[in-house]
């Protein structure tokens, strides 16, 4: 409680003393009643020192309400619209943002560029914003007063700290590598690269720039690409780098028509420049796997110590005839290995095989038909095949679902287009659709037996490569199921995080989301670090978006929904927020501000 003595001049000249306790909610000052005292005349003649009897009375108030406070409650008080009650889990989110030094940079910026608004308090509030209540950057604006701590910025604040925000991304990834490494074991000798797409709910993508003479100036960047769920919409493509922890070290983005594999190598070298690091060994699903890739991270001859390294995912059913009959061939070892603390049976071989490459020879010119002139050479790489009955099963079922959509087609051909045929037209021989409408032409449709009878042959199997020669075959498997959690981060940001679809459309914004949604997983990671994987990140998240404090009476605030998760995070964060009741003098200590 905020007591104070308070001396009111009344109209008919005199003043009345009292002592007050003087509280905020919702940023307004407000005032009650703790005692009544009397006139200041009376007083003097009661005692000789009516100030000094005051500051005593004051003194003794404050010693009692320290200990106990008694909360009246009029029964006849009616409902207000006014917001009491805010979102205190935040906190343990604030924590770890204050950890990563973001914040010095942040007002270093605005420093240097005079920026009149809280440029760190912005970059706080759409990090909160986007993990308890994402949505637009308008929604972060209208929801910011549901947070116990006031946020003084207004709607084009928000919008105008994206860029300077996004002028501060790289010194952000090293600040955080930095204040992160040592704390939470970071590894980034090993680490995971791979890319997903966001898409933008509108009608057209973004031009590209041309200029005067016919060259490209500028591309845009929400661009119709390649998407999983086949949607319509304009995508931007993000690829992100992972380290061998799970923790994110950096992401970039790239047009939505921007092949994949063109985007590993320029982030490689990024992060062996930014954190000083000699070799980076780069895991990858089989989408990145490309000549181009393999021999501009790890070169052409593999007995070089500073070469860097890959282990990429590899088709079996995409692979040369040389391979798929290597892999049949029953020369297979098995092993007892222990997967998520069950014992499995480990089916494997390796070889380490010259694998033939074909390069680009920018140096040669071009072909007769424009193409660039390619290179054949071989590069000595370890190839490990593994197979997995379950995987195997699942496999199958896959395909006889696909099958029996391809049959259904065959039998009623003019119910499928060219995009709902997506799948099926693969098992079906002598498919065509009309030019017009994009309908499967009935012409003597039949299933394609040879097909389904080649992919079942290399049902269960899968092959990883990797330029470590040395590594065994366990640890290569074990190395590449580490990308699972780069795929799980992914989910996160498109469910936890919302990232999808983006309200925003300047590339510089767009980036600037981008780096508020990667912020927020280096704090979801580092949480979930902090608890040692006790409670699933689902489970917190819920448990932090829903622990509130209500505003009681005066300057005390109840605490709501409090948790088993709450109090974990309590003591692994070392917040005292374990009490029922708290005052706001308190709580803005702990939370800083």
């Amino acid at each position: 409680m905020s007591l104070f003595i308070k001396k009111s001049r009344y109209k008919n000249g005199k003043t009345y003393c009292s002592i007050v306790d003087g509280y905020r909610v919702n940023n307004k000052v407000k005032q009650k009643v703790i005692q009544k005292y009397g006139y200041l005349e009376d007083l003097k003649q009661q005692h000789d020192d009516p100030d000094q009897f005051l500051q005593n009375e004051l003194q003794k108030l404050k010693e009692q309400n320290n200990k106990k406070v008694t909360i009246d409650i009029d029964l006849n008080e009616k409902n207000s619209t006014e917001i009491d009650t805010f979102n205190i889990g935040y906190s343990y989110l604030k924590k770890i943002f204050l950890s990563l030094g973001i914040t010095d940079i942040l007002k270093s910026m605005k420093y240097k560029t005079r920026i009149e608004y809280s440029l760190d308090k912005a970059c706080e509030l759409l990090t909160y914003s986007r993990i308890i209540n994402p949505g637009s950057i308008k929604s972060s604006f209208d929801n910011k007063k549901y947070f116990f701590e006031p946020f003084d910025l207004s709607i084009d604040d928000l919008y105008r700290s994206l860029k300077p925000l996004l002028e501060c991304k790289e010194e952000i990834f090293k600040t955080i590598w930095n204040n992160t490494k040592d704390e939470y074991n970071r590894d980034s000798s090993t680490s995971y690269y791979d890319c997903t797409n966001y898409y933008f709910e509108i009608e057209y993508g973004d031009k590209d720039e041309i200029d005067k003479d016919g060259n490209l100036k500028k591309q845009g960047l929400r661009k119709r690409g390649p998407e999983k769920n086949h949607r319509p919409d304009p995508i931007v493509e993000m690829g992100l780098l992972m380290d061998k922890t799970g923790i994110p070290i950096s992401y970039n983005i790239f047009p939505g028509n921007k092949s994949e594999k063109e985007t590993i190598v320029p982030e490689v070298k990024n992060i062996k420049r930014r954190h000083n690091i000699e070799k980076v060994i780069i895991v990858a699903d089989r989408g990145l796997n490309c000549s181009d890739n393999v021999i501009n991270i790890a070169g052409t001859d593999l007995d070089k110590g500073n070469r860097d390294g890959y282990v990429y995912g590899q088709s079996v059913r995409g692979a040369d005839a040389e391979f798929k009959e290597w892999v049949l061939e029953d020369d297979y070892k098995i092993d007892t290995i222990i997967d998520n603390d069950d014992e499995i049976t480990f089916k494997h071989k390796s070889r380490i095989y010259p694998k033939k490459m074909y390069i680009n020879r920018k140096d040669k010119g071009l072909t007769k038909t424009g193409n660039k002139r390619k290179e054949i050479i071989l590069v000595d790489q370890k190839q490990m095949v593994y197979y997995s009955q379950k995987y195997a099963d699942k496999q199958k079922r896959d395909r006889n679902i696909i099958i029996e959509k391809a049959k259904d087609l065959i039998k009623h051909p003019a119910n499928y287009t060219k995009a709902t045929s997506f799948g099926a037209a693969g098992y079906v021989n002598n498919i065509s659709y009309d030019k017009k409408t994009g309908v499967v032409i009935d012409n003597d449709l039949s299933l394609n037996e040879e097909r389904i009878n080649e992919e079942a042959k290399y049902d269960g199997y899968y092959s990883i490569v990797t330029s470590e020669e040395n590594l065994s075959d366990i640890e290569i498997r074990n190395i590449y199921r580490g990308l699972a959690k780069i795929e799980e981060t992914f989910k996160i940001t498109k469910s936890e995080l919302n990232a999808r679809p983006i309200y925003v459309r300047l590339d510089e914004h767009i980036d600037a989301h981008f780096l508020i949604c990667f912020i927020s997983l280096v704090i979801i990671r580092l949480l979930e670090k902090k608890e040692y994987n006790k409670y699933s990140i689902k489970t917190l998240l819920k448990a932090i978006k829903e622990f509130e404090c209500t505003h009681e009476v005066s300057n005390i605030y109840k605490f709501i929904n409090y948790k088993d998760e709450i109090k974990y995070l309590n003591d692994i964060l070392s917040i005292d927020f374990d009490g029922k009741y708290n005052t706001r003098e308190n709580i803005k200590k702990i939370l800083k501000y």
